[in-house]
């Protein structure tokens, strides 16, 4: 009635399913230091660009 349950006897035969459940584990967590890497990148590049352009800004203000 529940085939697709399979329990072994041999315990040995979840070894396999282990190691790729690390194995997803650590590429996952390697994929997202990676993707915190990049975003901090782009916020310094933003940050720079925004100083730049707000510099500017108050350079070219008049004053009241």
């Amino acid at each position: 009635m529940m085939e697709f349950l399979y329990f072994p006897q041999d315990k040995s035969e979840y070894i396999p399913a282990i190691v790729m459940l690390m194995l997803f584990i650590v590429f996952a967590a390697v994929t997202m230091i990676w993707f915190i890497k990049i975003s901090q990148k782009e916020e310094q590049k933003v940050d720079q660009a925004y100083k730049v352009e707000a510099n500017a800004n108050k350079k070219n203000e008049k004053p009241r």
